[in-house]
């Protein structure tokens, strides 16, 4: 069904978004899956792309077009206010396999204080808040962003 984004690729691969010339590095595969296995159950009602659907149809696929940019970035502010209100034990680290943890359990940071919280990348930074200066940057430079593997 839904299983990665880049076509069969390996969900231990790191993975980032790329602007033009500019790279955000995410983290591994099954990471940026949860993300997107987050947003469907908590807040799509487990129908995959049903309220949102550019980034996870278009994003998770791997490219959203210049030309959809812009409801991109309205679909990411949605998903940072409503996550806002969700508590960190509603993470999903697989919308296919629901028994499935993060590798870490629940020990996570007291920081932590809500789903918008959660996802870190692998450099320390806020995911949503990385989509979102990526998103800003490919409609500042009319152009796509990709989703690619290293």
């Amino acid at each position: 069904m839904l299983k990665y984004y880049l076509r069969n690729k390996d969900f231990k691969m790191t993975v980032g978004v790329k602007v033009d010339f500019f790279w955000y590095p995410i983290g591994t595969g099954d990471f940026f899956y949860s993300f997107f296995s987050t947003i469907c159950v908590n807040l799509e009602y487990s129908r995959w792309g049903s309220k949102f659907p550019i980034l996870m149809q278009e994003l998770y696929t791997g490219t959203v077009s210049y030309n959809n940019i812009c409801k991109a970035i309205e679909e990411i502010n949605i998903v940072d206010d409503e996550l806002k209100r969700i508590p960190p034990n509603k993470v999903v680290w697989s919308f296919e396999d629901r028994t499935k943890m993060p590798p870490w359990g629940s020990n996570i940071s007291p920081d932590i204080n809500n789903l918008s919280d959660y996802f870190i990348t692998c450099d320390g930074k806020n995911l949503i808040s990385v989509l979102k200066i990526a998103l800003n940057k490919a409609e500042l430079e009319k152009v796509d962003i990709e989703v690619k593997s290293l």
